[in-house]
């Protein structure tokens, strides 16, 4: 059997063991998590409304909050490795895999640096996290249409270079059905050269089998975040596809050989 093929095996026989656990945590997933989440999404998008009218970093503080209870509310650990890769005060653009509705929670919850999320316009419409998002100063990027797409983020480099932050991109664009790396977009690695800021690759493991990306079954568990060394974008000149490759093959590093698309 060819490597792949087992990996495949594998996967799906462990996803099958996920399902029958699901069984069981299900009554907890509904009234335990779901519910309490509902609430806690509208009360803490009111509280960062609030909190962002008076100061923006004090909108990201209630945000982290929000986070930090929807791991707690689901048993889920998360141990992050390589903090000393990043250096304070240096504005990165972060780049995610994306695997699950888990990774947003798990990486804000226990990340010490202020930054912006770059999110899909959709999320705006969400009661409580559209809020949040609006007037936390993240970054809403409009998928309809490549030009809508190139203004959005062209409005958050200028607001980036004004205010010295960080931005956080999914480069994959979208979550994987299956927990596999997916291809990378070319936005934020534009974003990265145009600004000549270095690209910190983020390894995201283990989520999927917390929360699968595009499926309702809650689990608890444990995520492993791993930071890499970054990646000098003024290295590359004009070669975006080989910077795009060597980001994904960084971030390849910190996960399973089928996380990372084997």
């Amino acid at each position: 059997m060819s490597e792949p093929t087992d990996l495949a095996a594998r996967w799906q026989e462990a996803d099958r063991r996920r399902d029958r656990r699901f069984l069981l945590y299900a009554p907890w997933a509904v009234l335990g998590f779901l519910l309490p989440t509902i609430a806690a999404t509208l009360g803490f998008g009111i509280t960062a409304v609030l909190a962002s009218v008076v100061n923006q970093n004090a909108g990201w503080y209630v945000g982290k909050a929000w986070c930090r209870l929807l791991l707690w509310l689901n048993f889920t650990r998360v141990e992050v490795v390589g903090r000393e890769h990043v250096v304070d005060g240096q504005s990165y653009v972060y780049m995610l895999n994306h695997q699950s509705h888990f990774d947003v929670p798990s990486f804000y919850a226990n990340w010490r640096h202020q930054f912006r999320w770059v999110v899909k316009e959709e999320l705006r419409r969400v009661p409580g996290l559209g809020w949040y998002c609006t007037y936390g100063g993240h970054v809403f990027v409009d998928r309809s249409s490549r030009e809508r797409s190139i203004a959005s983020l062209t409005r958050a480099r200028e607001r980036m270079e004004r205010e010295h932050l960080s931005v956080a991109f999914f480069p994959e664009g979208t979550r994987s059905r299956d927990g596999r790396m997916q291809a990378f977009k070319k936005g934020g690695f534009i974003m990265a050269q145009d600004m000549g800021l270095p690209i910190l690759p983020i390894s995201v493991s283990g989520s999927n089998a917390v929360l699968p990306g595009k499926r309702l079954r809650l689990l608890p568990g444990r995520v492993r975040i791993t930071v890499h060394p970054p990646i000098d974008t003024a290295a590359y000149g004009g070669d975006r596809e080989r910077l795009m490759a060597d980001t994904r093959a960084a971030i390849a590093k910190g996960l399973t050989p089928w996380e990372a698309g084997g």
